[in-house]
């Protein structure tokens, strides 16, 4: 899987009428990136429209053309364009509106160096995923299905490799890892890359069928072969022939089955329940599982010489947790797929959301990540963001996220990070209950109003729009 390369220095373009403060920004920002500066909302608009610009700082208050104005047409001519908005005055109201237009952040003066650069890093950030993640779907147009496995972690890069290597072959194949990784992902990707493309990909979930069901369900049966088999059926032997077969959950197959399953993957010949014609078949052998068959041969629950003819070629796909970089990659993936599939247009995901959503360790790996994005989806409102007050109690309080989200200076680790943490919890709860009212909230945990409002600044929670 290749991935995208993004240019080392960001052109970004300073909109404000005062030269001071483009003057300003343009020493703080000059070192990092290409900086272009203007006076007014109309001739940012006509350079926009003859030069490309990753980023735009615009001031709110401006002759001719208003900040808000000047948005509203920057973002009708380059939707993907974000722009952070400057103030002399910190207004909420002014700011909320910025962000319902399609301002990604809102910034007051005086500049302090520090938090313009994060900032203005963070939109980048943003911005190069989204375009990644744009470059990662047009190959999966044009590429084979290994396409759609979406990473850039070094774990999985080492997957593909294996995959390369072993899909020109006919040897078996373990996919192992946790539940949720995509390990189907990986079976279909090897089918896809190897000469049996063209023949059926089959695959049985081993676990979902009963077991007095399941040598049917392989080898097909004969018509009267027992109570409700009217006619006669092919397995999933049979279906796949020439073609790719895929046992997930392998693990779940019962003992007495294992022997003939050894039997058939050596002979590469069966009979269906019932019957007595031996059928031959050209079929190359997938299995899946997330439990680690090892220990099922030393407890004697799993025949050792099966999982030696399994275990020809093991290929072990990391957890989501394990896989650097890949969470925001996915996340901000799975936003564009349901916002397609919906019909929505949830705008992104918040910085804030985004750190939640990385320090959290996914015990239900990519599926559950897919399935928490399509939620937030689904009850989002159109032209807002998923913020870090959006996210589910489990996934925003869980100990390990609260345990790692950045606090205040000094708090890493030690009691003030436990203050910080409960007070980070307790507060949102406090908000969650109250529908966010922040007078409400107060009156609930029995501090003024102002108090509140500072310790959400401090905490970094954000009002919802």
């Amino acid at each position: 899987m290749t991935s995208i390369d993004f240019p080392k220095k960001a052109r970004l373009l300073v909109v404000d009428d005062e030269a001071g403060a483009r003057e300003s920004l343009e020493a703080i920002l000059e070192d990092d990136y290409q900086v272009v500066c203007v006076e007014d909302g109309q001739k940012a608009l006509a350079v926009i429209q003859k030069e490309e610009f990753d980023l735009v700082l615009l001031d709110m208050s401006m002759p001719k053309m208003s900040g808000i104005e000047a948005l509203e047409k920057i973002k009708s001519h380059d939707k993907s364009l974000d722009v952070i908005i400057v103030s002399a005055i910190d207004r909420a109201l002014e700011a909320t509106s910025a962000i319902q237009k399609g301002a990604y952040d809102y910034l007051t003066k005086p500049f302090d160096p520090e938090t313009i650069l994060t900032r203005v890093d963070r939109a980048l950030q943003k911005r190069y995923l989204e375009q990644e993640v744009s470059f990662l779907r047009s190959e999966m147009a044009e590429r084979s299905e290994q396409s759609q496995i979406i990473s850039q972690s070094k774990q999985m890069q080492e997957v593909f490799q294996t995959i390369k290597k072993v899909a020109g072959t006919s040897s078996n194949v373990l996919i192992t890892g946790e539940s949720g990784t995509g390990k189907e992902l990986i079976a279909r990707a090897i089918h896809n890359a190897s000469e049996r493309v063209q023949k059926p990909f089959v695959a049985l979930n081993c676990a979902s069928i009963p077991s007095e069901l399941i040598e049917s369900e392989l080898f097909g049966h004969e018509k009267g072969a027992f109570t409700g088999a009217h006619h006669r059926a092919p397995g999933k032997f049979e279906f796949a022939n020439g073609g790719t077969l895929l046992l997930d959950e392998i693990s779940s197959l019962r003992s007495e089955f294992q022997a003939q399953l050894l039997r058939v993957l050596q002979e590469r010949e069966f009979t269906r329940v019932g019957g007595h014609r031996v059928i031959k078949v050209d079929v190359r052998i997938l299995a899946a599982t997330n439990t680690k068959l090892e220990d099922m041969v030393r407890e004697g629950t799993f025949r050792e010489d099966l999982f030696f003819r399994l275990n020809v070629i093991p290929i072990n796909v990391p957890p989501l947790r394990h896989r650097e970089g890949d969470v925001s990659l996915l996340a901000q993936y799975f936003l564009a797929k349901f916002n397609r599939k919906l019909n929505k247009n949830i705008k992104a995901i918040t910085t804030e959301a985004m750190a939640v959503l990385e320090t959290y360790p996914w015990p239900g790996n990519i599926r559950e990540l897919e399935n928490l994005i399509e939620r937030m989806v689904v009850l989002g409102t159109d032209d807002t963001r998923i913020d870090q007050g959006d996210l589910p109690y489990d996934v925003l309080f869980h100990e390990e996220t609260v345990h790692n989200l950045p606090g205040p200076e000094g708090s890493n680790i030690g009691l003030l990070q436990a203050r910080h943490s409960f007070e980070l919890s307790y507060i949102m709860q406090a908000l969650r209950k109250c529908n966010w009212n922040q007078t409400e909230a107060a009156r609930l945990l029995k501090i003024h109003r102002n108090t509140l409002i500072q310790k959400m600044k401090t905490l970094n929670i954000r009002p919802r729009s």
